[in-house]
């Protein structure tokens, strides 16, 4: 932890001469070069242009209409936009230490032609407004923080080899300027946490993050056990925005429009599941609530009767049938039209009454009668599949219908969602700028082995 008296140690005022300027860019800087770039006492930030306020444009780029309220920048959110990598704690003590400074125009100083003859320095408020053209100034040894980072960064890639370098990029789907998307595999934690040694966002930001200056960021989960289409975004900028739009989406949805209002961002999962339901195609809009297990310990969702007496979060999930099998499974399509926790298991295992193959959270009592079925012959690619060790410990042969304890069979197979690329380059080159008509990206993923396996024993 960064104390209040090591920072004072660490931050006395230094002189303001001499400085060292950043050339700007349109994008976000990394700490990194400021710190290559700053020989003098005070780290300098490039100068102030208006920039793109990702939520707001979330928000434009979901409802298709502009908003009243675009907001200002703060001095705060400029040095958080330009060196992401400080804590944002650490920034606000640099504030209330009195240890940031700003070079501003002054207004009494501009010539005939409009242009500033004399700049001045003062220090700055956290919520000051910025202006066209001001510079920050923070005390240099801020770079030690980065410094310690980038040691402990470079210690952590000295663990990785080419081959899950390899297998990182396998999983590529699609990758412009903004997002990145991968096909998430069976077994693959999305995030860190406990007795959880290597995670997806950990990996991302070694193995994905080709010429970009910043790791991807996470846009939204996939359960460990699910597979699929999973979004990053590469910059803090996109991530913001792409926030903003699930955010959006999961907060505006309802059932009243569901035929009427052309969703942007839209998602298609895959499931196998017990059992048939009554209906071929359906919305379930139920809420959702989370209970503590008699352990203690444990929990899990569930439909809840009456949102009166529990804390819940309304949860929409369309649904339709894909295919059946004449020994009692079915595959169905889900479009979940919010994002909650567990919201497809839950909604075909409760309220359908198919729980999903593989959930032996949801659905134990299905797979106490289940058998396995007898399997394929394997082709040629398949028995190379099974031959070949992979990274991570992931074991990506196994977990089919003809196996004894099949894995979950619930796979993100479709997306659609707004070119964020585009967005930006428009919001960065027109005012006011034209969303209405911005294209979408249309994203596919193949099934994982275990449920194409179980498509074809089924289907045969």
């Amino acid at each position: 932890m960064w104390g209040q008296s090591h920072l004072r140690r660490l931050f006395l005022r230094p002189s303001l001469s001499p400085t060292t300027s950043i050339s700007p860019t349109p994008y976000i800087h990394s700490l990194r070069t400021h710190c290559t770039k700053s020989q003098g006492k005070w780290l300098t930030l490039p100068p102030f242009t208006h920039t793109i306020n990702g939520s707001s444009l979330g928000k434009e780029i979901y409802s298709k209409e502009s908003p009243e309220d675009k907001g200002e920048t703060t001095a705060f959110k400029w040095i958080i936009k330009c060196c992401p990598q400080l804590p944002k704690s650490l920034v606000q003590k640099l504030f209330r230490l009195r240890q940031v400074r700003r070079e501003c125009v002054d207004v009494s100083s501009l010539d005939i032609s409009g242009l500033a003859q004399e700049r001045r320095v003062k220090r700055v408020g956290a919520k000051d407004a910025m202006q066209y053209g001001d510079r920050i100034f923070l005390p240099n040894s801020v770079q030690e923080l980065h410094s310690e980072k980038t040691e402990r960064t470079e210690k952590i890639e000295c663990r990785y080899n080419e081959e899950e370098q390899k297998f990182l990029h396998s999983l590529e789907l699609y990758k412009d300027s903004a997002i990145i998307v991968v096909n998430k595999p069976h077994g693959m934690p999305v995030q860190g946490g406990a007795g959880i040694k290597r995670s997806l966002d950990e990996l991302a930001s070694t193995y994905l993050k080709h010429d970009s200056s910043e790791s991807p960021r996470l846009v939204h989960r996939l359960d460990r056990d699910s597979s699929g289409i999973l979004v990053m975004g590469r910059t803090q900028l996109s991530t913001t925005i792409l926030h903003s739009i699930f955010r959006e989406k999961t907060s505006g949805a309802s059932t009243e429009d569901l035929e009427e209002k052309k969703e942007i961002l839209q998602r298609k999962y895959w499931a196998l599941v017990f059992g048939s339901p009554r209906r071929r195609q359906g919305n379930i809009s139920l809420p959702l609530g989370k209970v503590v297990m008699d352990d203690g310990k444990s929990e899990r969702i569930t439909v809840v009767d009456n949102a009166d007496n529990m804390p819940s979060q309304h949860a929409i999930t369309e649904y339709r049938v894909i295919g059946s099998s004449s020994h009692g499974y079915t595959w169905l399509e889900l479009c979940p039209r919010t994002g909650r926790k567990h919201q497809l298991r839950v909604h075909c295992a409760e309220v359908l009454g198919t729980p999903i193959v593989g959930d032996y959270k949801y659905g134990w009592q299905a797979h106490r009668k289940y058998f396995p079925f007898s399997d394929l012959e394997e082709n040629l690619d398949e028995k190379l599949l099974k031959g070949k060790k992979l990274p991570f410990g992931l074991d990506l042969e196994h977990g089919s219908v003809s196996d004894k304890r099949p894995k979950l069979h619930l796979h993100c197979k479709e997306m659609t969602l707004p070119n964020v690329s585009l967005a930006i380059d428009r919001a960065q080159r027109c005012s006011p700028r034209n969303l209405a008509n911005l294209e979408s990206l249309k994203l596919d993923a193949p099934l994982p082995y275990h449920m194409q396996r179980s498509w074809d024993i089924l289907n045969s």
